[in-house]
């Protein structure tokens, strides 16, 4: 039974009077102000970053590494993998669209990670591709994967974020089993940037994990490999930077509407929790256009917790009896296409 943090004795401080009077000016507030137009595709303002850098010129640069090395390169994969790990992918659809048109030979390579990184890439954006058969050279006659693999870090790592993507092959089941038996061996023998990366790759899967928060732990293990791409770092930072700015303003917004809402006021028993509920948003609508769509959203999550609230920590029977009279006699007032039976 789920035990409650509030002791049992709290009351609703509102007047049984004023619940209907509360509805309707909650629903007015979250549902039926009009929003500002939103402009899909919104590119990042220059005075979001610092004086000395060219965002366009960023973008640039990163591009002209997608364009300089051979298609058939197995290392365009790998940059491939890098800009959809630091969430700045979506600059560059059409080049990477190419690249993965281009590599599809790979999935047919005798290296561990060039198969399993070229299968995992091409999974999600939607080629299907049996991991029963691209895997089937890697393994014995039961199916249980060579030994010779187990030292293939690089592989490995590929291999376990492969296995997420399992759609009931058998051959992901052993992969998962597999990586992480060998990954887990390998971390006392790894150098300390590496084995933080091979432990957070296992703890925090990059396939059932928050894209960014994951894209920060790529970018701190990134900026310690002995080769780096610098113009990929400074892009993914820049936009780190901005999406952390418009988070920020975003935030404002909604602790602003939340305050002249006076709800934590009138029920102080209710959760006043704004981070976790933008936190949702935040989650789901990513990217610099869903800017509004975050901001509403959390209006109407603060809500579900507050009605949550309501029934589990505050009101009476009697209290909650009225409460539903008060959101029937709401959903009433509306026109029939706008009501959900």
């Amino acid at each position: 039974m789920y035990a409650s943090p509030y002791p049992p004795s709290r009351h609703c401080s509102i007047r049984l009077c004023r619940w209907p009077e509360m509805v309707a000016r909650v629903a007015e507030t979250v549902l039926f102000r009009p929003s500002p137009v939103i402009y899909p595709g919104r590119e990042p303002v220059s005075h979001e970053l610092s004086d000395d850098f060219d965002f366009q010129e960023s973008l640039m640069n990163v591009q002209a590494l997608l364009h300089q090395h051979p298609k058939s390169n197995k290392g365009m994969l790998s940059m491939v993998d890098h800009l959809k790990r630091l969430c700045i992918d979506h600059y560059f659809q059409d080049e990477i669209d190419n690249i993965m048109d281009s590599s599809v030979d790979l999935l047919h390579s005798d290296d561990l990670l060039d198969a399993t990184l070229s299968l995992r890439l091409m999974r999600e954006v939607g080629y299907y591709v049996s991991a029963d058969d691209v895997l089937q050279k890697f393994t014995n006659d039961n199916g249980d994967f060579n030994l010779r693999h187990s030292k293939d870090l690089r592989g490995l790592l590929s291999l376990h974020d492969m296995s997420h993507l399992n759609m009931g092959e058998a051959s992901l089941y052993k992969a998962k089993e597999f990586s992480s038996k060998h990954m887990k061996f390998a971390l006392k023998y790894l150098e300390p940037n590496l084995a933080g990366y091979v432990m957070k790759s296992l703890d925090h899967p990059y396939h059932v994990s928050l894209r960014q928060y994951k894209a920060r732990h790529h970018l701190s293990y990134l900026q310690n490999l002995p080769t780096r791409h610098t113009a990929i770092e400074k892009l993914a930072h820049a936009e780190f930077q901005m999406k952390k700015l418009q988070h920020q303003s975003e935030m404002q917004e909604v602790k602003r509407w939340w305050v002249d809402l006076g709800l934590s006021q009138e029920i102080p028993a209710a959760r006043d929790q704004v981070l976790k509920w933008y936190m949702w948003s935040m989650t789901i609508l990513e990217g610099f256009s869903f800017s509004r769509y975050r901001v509403e959203a959390t209006k109407v999550i603060s809500m579900v917790y507050i009605v949550d609230d309501i029934f589990d920590l505050v009101a009476t029977q009697d209290e909650l009896s009225r409460f539903n009279e008060a959101i029937k006699c709401g959903i009433l007032q509306l026109p029939s296409h706008c009501r959900v039976t």
